[in-house]
This record gives structure tokens, sequence and C-alpha cells, in this order.
């Protein structure tokens, strides 16, 4: 959180200083390292911030606990992202205001409901750069995936130190079950535990060791968090306890806890998207899981 805050006040104390870029952009580079402007077919890893003109806070890749990576792409109209990206190189820093009107009509991007302004804001730091330029495609394939495993090595020796910070920050005393699953009672309920096969109905709140929620069941919650998604609906969960209908984590829960309990739950990398992760979770990223257990019905019945 502390990162957000500084890249905000750089961007927020030069609000005066931008220059206009191609179409609608304007621009404002807080940190210049020398070095070669990032090219179409790039590696990248970057951090963001992006928010209304109104300063109100749309996502963060702090708040996800990783940069984003991805190859950059040919712009698709003048003023876009990647215009903005092809003015930097590894090391800089700059804030981009994106003409919200060009995004909608040419990328079809939604305009955030709390915004009157005319401009989408990123604030950018561009961690690393592959270049593509002069390699062949096996030898830049094979940086990338260097790449991506020195990172995830990375983010295995600092998995630990995450936890552990997460539990002393908010001052929590979890039981730990042999497995490594750390949870919190906040409620005991007083219904019957569920075995394997029983049918166990709950509501879940998902979220990053930040405190950043990435998803519910609860349609409040999501308005709340800012993640609602109309097309997807909002029911309690119903599954079979520890036929793995869920992550490892929480089924695990699910056969711990009696009916009615309300427990947050830690879970490590390996109770979670495990070493690998996938395209929403960076490898051995541990999570954080509000549940409620509304009813457990016994198998059979």
């Amino acid at each position: 959180m502390k990162r957000i805050c500084v890249l905000l006040v750089f961007t927020l104390a030069a609000c005066s200083g931008y220059k206009q870029g191609v179409g609608d952009m304007q621009y404002m580079i807080h940190t210049d390292v020398p070095g070669e402007a990032i090219r179409t077919g790039d590696f990248l890893s970057v951090n963001y911030i992006h928010r209304t003109e109104e300063d109100s806070l749309l996502t963060s890749s702090y708040l996800l606990d990783h940069p984003v990576f991805f190859e950059q792409q040919q712009s698709s109209f003048k003023g876009d992202i990647f215009a903005g990206l092809s003015l930097l190189s590894e090391g800089d820093s700059a804030t981009f205001r994106l003409n919200f009107d060009s995004m909608q009509i040419i990328l079809n991007v939604p305009k955030p409901a709390n915004t009157k302004g005319k401009y989408l804001v990123f604030t950018v730091k561009v961690e690393k750069v592959i270049p593509k330029a002069g390699k062949s495609d096996s030898l830049f394939s094979e940086e990338v995936r260097a790449f991506y495993a020195a990172d995830a090595e990375k983010c295995r020796q600092e998995e630990e130190g995450k936890i552990h910070r997460y539990l002393s920050g908010n001052r929590l005393s979890p039981f730990e079950t042999p497995s490594g699953l750390l949870y919190m009672v906040t409620s005991k309920g007083s219904g019957p535990v569920a075995a394997v096969g029983d049918s166990v109905s709950f509501e879940h709140t998902g979220m990053f060791i930040t405190g950043k929620v990435f998803d519910s069941s609860m349609k409040d919650t999501a308005l709340a968090a800012g993640i609602y998604d109309a097309q997807r609906p909002y029911s309690t969960n119903v599954i079979e306890a520890g036929a793995g209908a869920t992550m490892p984590g929480v089924d695990e829960a699910l056969l711990l806890l009696p009916a009615g309990t309300k427990a947050r739950l830690l879970l490590p990398s390996r109770l979670a998207y495990g070493a690998n992760g996938n395209s929403m979770f960076a490898p051995y990223m541990p999570l954080v899981f509000d549940i409620y257990i509304r009813e457990v019905r016994k198998k059979g019945e």
C-alpha cells in the first residue's frame, strides 16, 4: 500500500505538468531511466494504478500483490496505453490520461458509473523489459521462460514472509492444521460437521493478502468491493464436501467447521493455486477467504 501512496503523490503533486501525446493522450513522466524505448513485441513486467480523473481508485497491481506480464502490442488507436508505454524504457514510471470516449468507441471499454471526467488515468512503473527485436523466436521464448522461472522462485521465497506479516500486522493468532491451513473462527456454529460426501451450503469471499476482494458469492459484497459482474449469478455455494469441488484449503475447512460457523481462512499457496498459479494468481500466492457455513446435509438425506 505504501508504494501506491508514493505513486499517487507523484501524480497529484505534478497534476499541471502533463504533456500532449498522440491523439488525445496526455502524459507525465516521473522517472526517466536511460534505455531503449519499448517496442511492439517486447515482453513487459509492469505495476500499475488505474483510477478515474476524480482520483477514484479502480484497480491496482499493488492490491493484486504482483505486477502484470504481457507483450507490447501495436496501438489500437492513437493515444491508447500501448502508445504511452512506447515512450518508456525499463525502470521508467509515468502517468497517462486516456480519453474515455475513444476507448468506448474503439475498444468498447465501459465508463465507470462514478466518474464524469473525460479521462481514464493510468500510473505505471515498468519493472522489466525483455526486448524482442533482433532475436529468434526460440531465443526470445527462452528468455521469457527464464524470467517466469525466476519470478516464481522469488514468489516462493517471499511467501512465508507475506503470511507472517499478514498475521502480525492484523494481530491474529490462528489455529493451524497439519496441512498448513490457518483459520480464525469469528462466530462458532452449533450445527453438524460435514463428512466426506455430505452436501455443504456456504458463502465465501476471497481476498488477496492485501485485502483486495477478488470474488464473492454475495452480491452486496461484490458491489461494495467494485467487482460486481451482472453476467454471473450470486447465490449460496452448494457442493459435496471432500470431493475436490473447491480449492484444497476451503475443502478442508468445510470438513472441519460446524454448520453456522463464520471463519477467516488463510491459505498457503499449496492449499490454493500452488506453485504455478494461473492467469489471475501469481505462483506461490497465499490467499484469504471468509466463509459462512449455512447448512450441512448428510449424505443420503
